[in-house]
Parts: C-alpha cells; sequence; structure tokens
C-alpha cells in the first residue's frame, strides 16, 4: 500500500488520444466494408479482403456497380434508404452471387449508414445459422426488461443487468463499469464464469478509456472485437496514374484510402493497436461493449470479455443495445430515488430558509438564525457567511485570514453563481494548510457587488483505493527500431492499493442543486419584495381618482351623518347617564356599539366595491408560490398553534392577478384555522383531476371552444363544518354563521370577497361540508387569458 497525489489529472493529455481511432483506415477482417456512391452503388472504396471471403478481388469491384453482386433486393433496400434512412431497413438480409453460375449464394448480415460526404457505407457480416425474427427478440427481450424494471436500486439493476448481459450473449465475464467525475472507472457490478477472478471493486485509470473512446462510446452505443490477435484490413481505393511521355492514362492500381473515413459508426472499425495490445496483456480475446447514457452524456459501459474469440450476430447485439437504452432511462430514476430521502429533508430545511429569509429584514440574520441547519442543507463540516466586510462562522472552518484570498482566486472561476470542489487543496495551494477542515469547498456568491458569499467547507476523508494495476503506469512509449514512438499499455492488472489525499467526501447534486435553490429564493425574495413595492405604487396611482370619488361620497353621505349618532350617543351618556335609567343606558350603549359595528361594514362595502372597478393585472401565477405566501402569512398570525399546512403535487400556473389570488388562498387557508377545533388543525391544497364534481354551471358557448381548459382546484380542513342548510348562504356578504365575538369575530364579508375575486377571474367556487368533520372549497381559474371575463 502506497500513499499518492490524485492519479489522474484532467490536465494531463492521454497518449492513448494520439490515435486516429474513429479514421483507423482499416477494419477487422471478419466482414467487408464497401464505400458507395448512390443510387447505382458505384465501389469507391473497398476492403482488401474480399479475395478472401468472396473470391473477388478488390481491384475487380473498385469503380463498379455492387448490385449485379447482390442482386435486385439490394437495389430495392438501397432505394428505400434513400428514400428514408438506414435505421428503417437494418439489418440487410443479403446474398452474394459468385461469378461461376453452379457456385451457391454466400448469405449475409448487412449494416448500412450514410457517411457525412453523403456516401453509403455497407459493412456485410456473416450470416448466423438464423436471423432472429420478432418472436425471438421478444422472447429474449421481455423476461430481461421485466428483470431489469423490477429491481429497486441501482446496485440491483447494475447487477440484473450483467447478468442478463451475461445470459444472452454467453461472454465470460460482464462487468457494468460506471464512470467517475475524473473519468477514471469502477466496476460496479458483475458476472463472470466461477473460475476467473473477480474484478469487482476495482478501479481503471482515465487513461484506459480515453477521450476519443469515450466520444464514439456516446455516438455509436455497442462496439465488438471478435479475435483481439488479428491483423487490420486496410480499405482501399483505385489510384489512377499517368505515364510521364503520354496523356494516356495506365492501368488502375490500389492503394490505401488516403482520406481515412469515417467509421465512427461502422460495426468492422479496426481497433487502436494499443487497445489491442491492452486486452492481450489482460488475457482477453474477444470483447464487446455497450453505452451507458444519462441525460444524453457516457455514464458507463456494459463491458463484455471472453477468452476466445466470439462473434455475436446483429441480432443478438441488437437486444443487448436495446437493453442497455432500457438501462439508460432508469438509471436516473433509480438514482434519484436512492437519494429521494435525503433530498426531502434537503428540501424541508430549504423551506425553513426561504421562510425565515422572507421575513427577515436581512438575509444573513435569517441564515444565521440556526447555524446547524445551514450546515445539514449541504452536508458541510464547516460554513463562513461573507456579509459585505462582516465575517460570521460556524463549525470546523479555516481562520478569517484566509478567506480573502480565496474569493479573490474564486473570482473567475464560479459557473452560474457556484463552484464546487472536493479537492480543494489540489486547486489552490494554501488550502494544504487548512486540509483537515476545507479539503471541500462549496461557494455560493449570491451578490458579488455587495460581496454577499456562503462558503461550506468539508474536512479531509482519506480514502483506500483499489485499482487494477498502478495507476502511474497507464501507458508506455516504446522506441522502435525507425526511431518512431509506438504506445503501449501496462502489462499489469494486479489489484494495487491507493490512499488518496487532500481530498473529502464528494458533493452531491442534490447538494450542489440545494444550494442553487437557495440562492435563487434569497434573489426572489428579494426582487420580489421590489416589484410588490413597484407594483403596489403603480396600483395606487391608478385607482386613487376612482377611490378618491368613492370614498367622498362614503364619507361625507354616509359616514358622516353615522359619526354624528355616534357623537350624539356618547353626548346623552355623559350628560344624562346619571338621568336614565338602566334600561335607557343600556340601550344608547348599544346604538354606540351599532354605529361602531356599521362603520366596520361600510369599509368592507368599500372594499367589496373596489374589487369590481379596479384593473386586472393578468399574469401567469405560479399557484405553488402563491400558496406559499399565503400559508406564511396565516402561520404568522397564529404562532404557538399546531397547525399543519400542506400542498398536494406540484401545481400548474394559472392565468390571473397575483396580489388577488394570494388573497384568495389567504382568505380560505385562514378560514379553515379559524373555525377549527381540532388538534392539529389540518389544512391541504391540491388540484381536481377530473373536472367531473364540478356544479353544473351555464357555459358561453361562444367562449367554449376558444378558451384554454380551466383547472380545479381544492382547500379541505378539518375544521367544524357546515350544516347543509347553511352552504348556500356562506358566500352573502355580511352573512355570519355565528354571534359576532365568536371564533374571532368579523364582518362576514371575507368569503363574499374571495367569490367576487374568483368571478373576475372568470372562474368559480362552491363548497362541499360535513357538520363536525370538516370543510372543502372547490375553485376553478383559468390557465390562459379569459376572453370575456366575467364583470
Amino acid at each position: 500500500m502506497v500513499t499518492l497525489p490524485n492519479p489522474t489529472s484532467p490536465d494531463t493529455p492521454c497518449p492513448y488520444d494520439r490515435d486516429p481511432i474513429d479514421r483507423p483506415g482499416s477494419i477487422q477482417p471478419h466482414g467487408l466494408l464497401f464505400v458507395l456512391d448512390s443510387p447505382d452503388a458505384i465501389i469507391r472504396q473497398v476492403s482488401a479482403n474480399t479475395t478472401a471471403i468472396v473470391q473477388v478481388p478488390p481491384q475487380d469491384l473498385l469503380g463498379k456497380s455492387l448490385i449485379p453482386w447482390l442482386g435486385d433486393p439490394f437495389r430495392a433496400l438501397l432505394g428505400q434508404a434513400i428514400e428514408r434512412d438506414f435505421e428503417a431497413i437494418n439489418p440487410l438480409e443479403l446474398h452474394w452471387h459468385p461469378a461461376e453460375p453452379s457456385a451457391a449464394p454466400i448469405p449475409f448480415t448487412g449494416i448500412a449508414h450514410r457517411t457525412p460526404q453523403g456516401l453509403t457505407l455497407l459493412e456485410l457480416e456473416p450470416a448466423t445459422r438464423r436471423d432472429l425474427d420478432f418472436s425471438d427478440f421478444y422472447r429474449l427481450s421481455k423476461p430481461a426488461l421485466s428483470r431489469i424494471q423490477r429491481t429497486q436500486n441501482l446496485e440491483d439493476l447494475c447487477q440484473e443487468l450483467a447478468h442478463q448481459v451475461h445470459h444472452i450473449t454467453g461472454f465470460d465475464r460482464v462487468m457494468v463499469y460506471r464512470f467517475d467525475t475524473d473519468d477514471s472507472g469502477l466496476v460496479i457490478a458483475e458476472t463472470r464464469r466461477p473460475d476467473l477472478e473477480s474484478f469487482l471493486g476495482l478501479h481503471y485509470p482515465a487513461a484506459d478509456v480515453p477521450d476519443t473512446a469515450r466520444r464514439l462510446y456516446g455516438l455509436n452505443p455497442i462496439r465488438t472485437i471478435i479475435n483481439a490477435v488479428y491483423e487490420p484490413v486496410p480499405i482501399l481505393r483505385q489510384s489512377v496514374s499517368k505515364d510521364d511521355s503520354s496523356d494516356t492514362p495506365t492501368a488502375p492500381t490500389l492503394e490505401p484510402s488516403g482520406d481515412a473515413i469515417d467509421l465512427s459508426f461502422s460495426v468492422l472499425r479496426s481497433v487502436s493497436p494499443c487497445h489491442l495490445q491492452y486486452l492481450q496483456n489482460m488475457g482477453v480475446t474477444a470483447s464487446m461493449s455497450i453505452s451507458l447514457l444519462k441525460d444524453g452524456h457516457l455514464w458507463g459501459l456494459i463491458a463484455c470479455h471472453h477468452y476466445t474469440p466470439r462473434f455475436v450476430p446483429y441480432a443478438l447485439r441488437t437486444v443487448c443495445e436495446f437493453l442497455g437504452q432500457v438501462a439508460s432511462i432508469e438509471l436516473g430514476s433509480k438514482e434519484e430515488r436512492q437519494q429521494l430521502a435525503y433530498r426531502h429533508r434537503l428540501q424541508s430545511l430549504q423551506k425553513q430558509f426561504v421562510d425565515r429569509i422572507a421575513e427577515a429584514s436581512f438575509f444573513s440574520n435569517a441564515l444565521t438564525t440556526d447555524p446547524n441547519a445551514l450546515l445539514e442543507l449541504v452536508g458541510a463540516g464547516g460554513v463562513i457567511l461573507v456579509d459585505g466586510n462582516a465575517i460570521t462562522s460556524a463549525g470546523q472552518v479555516p481562520p478569517e485570514s484566509f478567506i480573502d484570498p480565496l474569493l479573490e482566486w474564486l473570482t473567475d472561476r464560479f459557473e452560474n453563481n457556484r463552484f464546487a470542489t472536493d479537492s480543494l487543496p489540489r486547486l489552490y495551494e494554501p488550502a494544504m494548510a487548512h486540509k483537515d477542515c476545507a479539503s471541500g469547498l462549496l461557494a455560493l456568491a449570491i451578490s458579488r457587488i455587495q460581496r454577499y458569499f456562503v462558503l461550506w467547507f468539508r474536512p479531509e476523508k482519506l480514502m483506500a483505493v483499489s485499482w487494477a494495476g498502478n495507476p502511474q503506469e497507464a501507458t508506455q512509449e516504446q522506441i522502435e527500431a525507425d526511431g518512431s514512438v509506438t504506445m503501449m499499455p501496462r502489462n499489469s492488472f494486479a489489484a494495487w492499493q491507493e490512499i488518496v489525499r487532500y481530498q473529502s467526501a464528494p458533493w452531491q447534486a442534490c447538494e450542489l442543486d440545494g444550494a442553487i435553490e437557495l440562492r435563487s429564493a434569497i434573489v426572489s425574495i428579494a426582487l420580489k419584495r421590489a416589484d410588490e413595492l413597484s407594483e403596489l405604487n403603480l396600483e395606487l396611482q391608478r385607482s386613487n381618482s376612482e377611490l378618491d370619488s368613492f370614498t367622498y361620497i362614503a364619507s361625507h353621505d354616509l359616514r358622516e351623518p353615522l359619526r354624528g349618532i355616534h357623537n350624539y350617543s356618547t353626548f346623552l351618556l355623559e350628560d344624562y347617564g346619571t338621568v336614565l335609567d338602566a334600561d335607557g343606558v343600556d340601550k344608547l350603549q348599544t346604538l354606540v356599539r351599532l354605529t361602531q359595528r356599521m362603520d366596520s361594514l361600510i369599509e368592507t362595502l368599500l372594499r367589496f366595491s373596489r374589487l369590481g372597478r379596479q384593473e386586472l393585472n393578468c399574469v401567469p401565477v405560479d399557484l405553488n408560490q402563491a400558496i406559499a405566501i399565503a400559508t406564511e402569512v396565516c402561520q404568522l398570525h397564529r404562532q404557538g398553534e399546531a397547525i399543519t399546512i400542506q400542498c398536494e403535487g406540484n401545481l400548474p400556473a394559472a392565468w390571473g392577478d397575483r396580489i388577488l389570488l394570494e388573497e384568495v388562498f389567504t382568505n380560505l387557508i385562514g378560514n379553515a384555522l379559524k373555525y377549527n377545533e381540532s388538534t392539529p388543525k389540518t389544512v391541504t391544497i391540491g388540484q381536481v383531476q377530473s373536472q367531473a364534481i364540478a356544479p353544473a354551471i351555464p357555459i358561453n358557448p361562444d367562449l367554449e371552444s376558444e378558451q384554454a381548459a380551466p383547472i380545479t382546484l381544492f382547500v379541505r380542513d378539518n375544521g367544524i363544518g357546515i350544516r347543509p342548510q347553511h352552504l348556500d348562504s356562506v358566500f352573502r356578504i355580511f352573512k355570519r354563521l355565528h354571534g359576532p365575538t365568536r371564533y374571532g369575530g368579523g364582518t362576514g364579508a371575507g368569503l363574499t370577497i374571495v367569490k367576487k375575486i374568483i368571478e373576475r377571474h372568470g372562474g368559480h367556487i362552491w363548497i362541499e361540508s360535513t357538520y363536525g368533520e370538516g370543510s372543502t372549497f372547490f375553485l376553478t381559474l383559468p390557465t390562459a387569458p379569459v376572453t370575456h371575463p366575467t364583470p
């Protein structure tokens, strides 16, 4: 066991990358390759092994049409491919017709595709005894697919995938190989012949699969090598030379194709000599690789090894490719499922911070209220909050003198206002002295102008990594007799253990996402506050003129006489209270209370009247955010009570006035908590998926066809409920079902205002209730502009 720094650096070029593996100019010898000029299938280039396989020299084929050799069926298939694409017709069942009439046709499986130059590349592989038909494909893939989809986690998925590919192909060893962030690989699943040594858990350096190979794996999902000990077959083209003393061309000769054709999608493409030697050093004779992609990027490989030559027919390769594609789809969901509980915990913490930030005057105060939760938000060991020139810390962190130089170093390294590494000392040398607390760094730039940063740190985590051979000896240079340099792969694959230093536990994707979401929430709340102030000012300016005239009428024509009655009654009590009997005093006091209540009712009437006159500022409204704001307001007014407010699922956007819709949810949630004697008080908001519960509502036939279907929402509580005979009266203005002092009092106009807002948006509201158990309010809202909203 030895101690080394990181064995592979992204800045170190891989020697394997010197090989032009996508344009080798040669193929593997078990098949034929033709480069054709459509539509007459004129052969422009051909592999040099035609004599050995079909007994026709290459010079007899170049410049001529391939159709006479493959017959009219090939002409028809070629025509279909030109009209559509080759994927629709592959594989091609073809027969080579020898020149000797008595010779039997030679069966081949053809695979064709079009090159970037517009030429047709046709590859012929020996046909197997019987090609698989649909029933065979179904028989092989259906059980494997079912078992793969039934797996519960990523480890089980990969192990089942290795088992199924091993069962279908018969390879001696099948491994699932996952790439790490530094492009090194790890064997995470394996099925093998019992007598073989296990490779499970071994790491392989990034140089074993260089960048050019990874790019090809992303383009071409499957790759086979029939026999690693082979002589590459060159691809030839016709060369025409001229005699120096004559303009008459001489006989055509053959030469290797100088401008090597792109073989990225070829199944016969010859392999890098370095990789062939690599396989031979491992004792592997045949191999097959199937790409595993996640979100369009190469996630890993299904690597198959065999210790004798092995040919896998096209049809079986197609089954394996299909399983690889299905597994690629499953990878994301399995990884997400494994992180689900942790992600939910992080989201809960994030919501707590968002709630605090929304209430706090300064975001730094909200973040430092609970430092342990701030650490837990990303699984850090320490955190530093930079607020201008002030620095606040929690947990294990480097000294303050370390922070300013670090921020200066980070200046041009932020991407989307975030920087993350699990090996800061290797990137920033001063961190070497603080590896015990700062080997990992997640930095968040809230505002660079105002110098607001959050820096999370993680301590060093010593790791023992088992490599398949010494990663420092991945390749060697061999000087040939002519002075040229040949890259040779390592000879040893014995398990070799390394202790990795200056590295923390890696940051998980959900932690990185959580940090960005926290920043977005902080910025959104700041912008929201600014927008709300701006919108409020505009709204006040627009409505001032209208409100002034109505307020004048209400104040002078209604309130002035009311104040006179109130004042006169008060004077009577003061001047004649000792003269009047008890009954007279009580009546005057009742009169005073009634004038006060009337004044409150007039105020509510003003609000209701304003709703019918004000202009709606309709925009797409995020209902999840509107409900979150309403929830926060209601919880603020009921601190200390046992309350549970939850939103089921992710709600779609509605079209409406954001502020008024927030008022709707604030009123409905507030009523659900107000008229509630349960412990805890529970309110649930969600979307009704079926419109069947909606009552019969008249629909304007002129608008029905041109408006998008509305969404139906519900607000359900476990409160006191409403008796059936009162359901129709709850939306009437100034109608209360309880005494003026019960359940906190009120004017009885809240639901009337809610109904008015919903109707102004072209929607409807109704209620279902069971007395003593709770109520459910249903409301519909548009998802697109309403042509003629209800006035």
